[in-house]
């Protein structure tokens, strides 16, 4: 089958993330990726500024995660999880025992970020339903968050922008505070306060976690909110009793600046999700972490945490996470993360006057051009392949989360070919 055959079935046939099945949005067929850049069958290259969709920190064909995998595979590819262990897991559970907030002493590995938020609720009900409190079962977040597309992490994204309103009859009700509107580097502001404070001082009694992205909200908008309000709401859930669940998905492993955005409050969560960046852009691999109190106290009625994927910390993938974490901590990722936020102030902020932009965003790695319409994507997708890059705008936003390893160069090319896109609004 040619090219533009087997192109034609994945048009006809093959379903892409979010896209129609009968007018979908174009699939540019990709023959291969080094380092920071994409080649597509036809020869151009790309230069990758979605770390493919924030996960591929170290770039991609990276050697020494080649070579991780290629050692696994000699021993085995995958084990079931259920009555077996195995190295890979011990060795990455440590790990990340050992790198993330105190308390986190107790690990379990789902294959994706979704299902590692569905495993956090299950934690949270479970932990109060084999305590006593069965009435604590319902959860609650902010306005413009994303957690993922299963029915649990459903109900806790944004009911209007979340993507998931056509579900909305069958979701659990949640309960959701507005988005706070205290940025990164702002105080918390009294009316902040005000609705976080008294929507878990009137609901408590029935809460069983606040589910929050810690600084960050990622698809749910790209919005950065002040630290503070992450504090404040961890010290209302320690006084009132309510579990604190941490969605470090699209944050953790260095996205921010920290290693954990929950570092920029010095908040240590009772339970954390993580994935994404986790392996490295390798293999799908989550993992859901929680404190003692709430391991020991699901087993307290003699129950069991109800979930097993057969994927569970399959052994490659454990593996390649390992090595990723190495590569992380062992390279100059601080200062690397450093120098691009540094270059995206100055090269997005110059768009800043573009009458088609009406918001500037910068934070860590993170690079966000809010738009004043809704962005035609297939247009502007068409005009970066041409540009040399690969970004992948929605809604009303472009923005670029790019590898760790990106040299200046490469960036200004990312940033530039924004300015392109942004001349067809």
């Amino acid at each position: 089958m040619g090219l533009s055959a087997s192109v034609d079935f994945d048009r006809r046939h093959i379903w892409h993330p979010y896209t129609s099945m009968t007018d979908p949005l174009p699939a540019y067929p990709v023959e291969s990726a080094s380092g920071v850049r994409i080649r597509l069958s036809n020869g151009r290259e790309l230069i990758d500024g979605m770390s493919s969709w924030w996960c591929a920190i170290h770039g991609y064909n990276h050697p020494e995660m080649n070579e991780a995998a290629r050692a696994q595979l000699e021993k085995t590819a995958h084990v079931m999880f259920g009555g077996l262990t195995h190295e890979p897991a011990i060795k990455l559970a440590r790990t990340l025992i050992d790198i993330t907030p105190d308390g986190l002493r107790h690990v379990f590995f789902s294959d994706s970020g979704s299902v590692s938020v569905e495993v956090a609720i299950k934690m949270a009900i479970q932990y109060w339903g084999a305590t006593g409190h069965p009435e604590k079962h319902r959860l609650l977040t902010i306005r413009g968050g994303y957690h993922g597309d299963t029915f649990g992490a459903m109900s806790v994204c944004d009911p209007v922008t979340g993507m998931h309103e056509r579900f909305r009859r069958v979701l659990p009700q949640q309960i959701f505070v507005e988005r706070p509107v205290s940025k990164v580097g702002e105080a918390l502001s009294s009316e902040d306060a005000r609705r976080i404070e008294t929507a878990l001082t009137d609901h408590h009694h029935e809460l069983a976690a606040v589910v929050l992205e810690p600084v960050v909200q990622g698809a749910g908008g790209m919005w950065f909110y002040s630290p503070e309000y992450l504090a404040r709401a961890a010290e209302l859930c320690a006084e009132l009793d309510v579990l604190l669940i941490a969605d470090e998905i699209a944050t953790g492993f260095g996205r921010t600046g920290r290693l954990f955005a929950c570092e920029h409050a010095q908040v240590d969560p009772d339970i954390m999700c993580l994935g994404k960046a986790l392996t490295g852009g390798y293999m799908g691999l989550a993992a859901t972490l929680t404190n003692a109190r709430v391991a020991n106290g699901i087993s307290a009625d003699g129950g069991v945490l109800m979930h097993g994927p057969t994927f569970m910390a399959n052994p490659l993938a454990c593996a390649i996470a390992r090595k990723s974490i190495e590569l992380l901590q062992d390279g100059p990722w601080t200062s690397r993360v450093s120098v691009i936020e540094h270059q995206l102030r100055r090269e997005l902020g110059a768009l800043r006057e573009h009458p088609a932009v009406s918001d500037i965003r910068v934070f860590g790695a993170i690079g966000v051009v809010q738009t004043r319409r809704p962005v035609p994507v297939a247009e502007m997708q068409r005009i970066f392949v041409e540009q040399g890059v690969w970004i992948r705008p929605f809604n009303d936003l472009i923005y670029l989360m790019p590898p760790y390893v990106i040299c200046a160069e490469d960036l200004t090319r990312l940033t530039s070919a924004i300015g392109a896109g942004l001349d067809i609004l």
